[in-house]
């Protein structure tokens, strides 16, 4: 598992932008000597934004032929950088949130904030020895308590930054604090129930038909979505009446809807034949071209 790879910097407004536009050109541009300069990123800042659009899962990391790690768009990041590269849609910071969320790796504090741990209502310092102790159960080496730390930290920023600081360096909004899943006020930091709009039907939609490529499965219960790691109820906090409210929204789309039955307590959902990134760049497209 993986800690403390953000350089303590949360993920800023545009910066995934940035990112894609400049590996649209050089696939190595994460390891120019003047990439920093280019981007207007000082040299943390910029490995920082390298672990961001990796966690996102907007870019993928691989090696080339020549053993030279190279970056490349995923198909996910190249539906964003067309439809939504400032991040403006609620349903972009989303999809966001669920990529960084979905697995342990590499965005590890963030997995387990929202999946494993169960307090809806807990203190910074509880959080940290939490976490610390989970920690030290799942890994054989040692790692660095100022790591998990400097996590902690990171992750509450990401939601919160600017929401109420006199600090210069934290009045910049990330692009997921839109969604609303974290307050933290007097050292106390709240998981918040988001309502359908803030996270966007066509996020949760998303989510459940990349959970069935991730799964190999085509039907998943209500129970599941409310209570599964990677699904509604951890990620995006959601409650059972607030997942059967989607899905009754979902069933009743015109285009791709879910089949939801209902019956003996046994709720089922049957997911549409269609991928997650097909539905995505249909989506986007048609909500693009209502905006124009």
């Amino acid at each position: 598992m993986a800690y403390g790879q953000h350089q303590s910097f949360y993920l800023r407004d545009r910066w995934l932008s940035k990112a894609l536009r400049y590996l649209l050109e050089d696939k190595r541009f994460f390891y120019n000597k003047d990439s920093f300069e280019k981007v207007g990123l000082g040299k943390n800042m910029l490995q920082s934004l390298r672990f961001w659009v990796i966690a996102t899962r907007v870019v993928e990391e691989k090696v080339d032929k020549d053993q030279k790690r190279v970056h490349y768009i995923t198909p996910l990041g190249e539906v964003i950088y067309k439809f939504d590269r400032f991040v403006r849609f609620n349903e972009t910071a989303s999809i966001l949130h669920y990529e960084m969320t979905k697995e342990k790796e590499p965005a590890t504090a963030w997995y387990w904030f929202f999946n494993i741990f169960p307090q809806q209502v807990v203190s910074k310092d509880e959080l940290l020895q939490s976490f610390v102790y989970w920690v030290n159960e799942q890994e054989t080496r040692e790692v660095s308590i100022k790591s998990l730390k400097r996590d902690i930290e990171c992750l509450l920023k990401l939601y919160t930054a600017g929401h109420s600081t006199f600090d210069p360096e934290e009045v910049i909004h990330s692009p997921i604090h839109k969604i609303g899943l974290i307050e933290e006020n007097n050292n106390i930091i709240y998981k918040k129930v988001p309502g359908i709009d803030d996270i966007g039907i066509t996020a949760l939609m998303y989510s459940l038909l990349d959970y069935k490529v991730r799964k190999g499965i085509d039907t998943v219960s209500v129970d599941e979505i409310a209570n599964e790691k990677g699904l509604w109820g951890k990620i995006f906090n959601m409650d059972r009446s607030s997942v059967v409210n989607a899905l009754e929204l979902l069933a009743n789309r015109s285009v791709y809807p879910i089949s939801f039955t209902r019956t003996n307590n046994l709720d089922t959902v049957k997911l549409p034949d269609i991928s997650p990134i097909e539905y995505l760049q249909f989506e986007y497209a048609r909500k693009v071209e209502s905006l124009v």
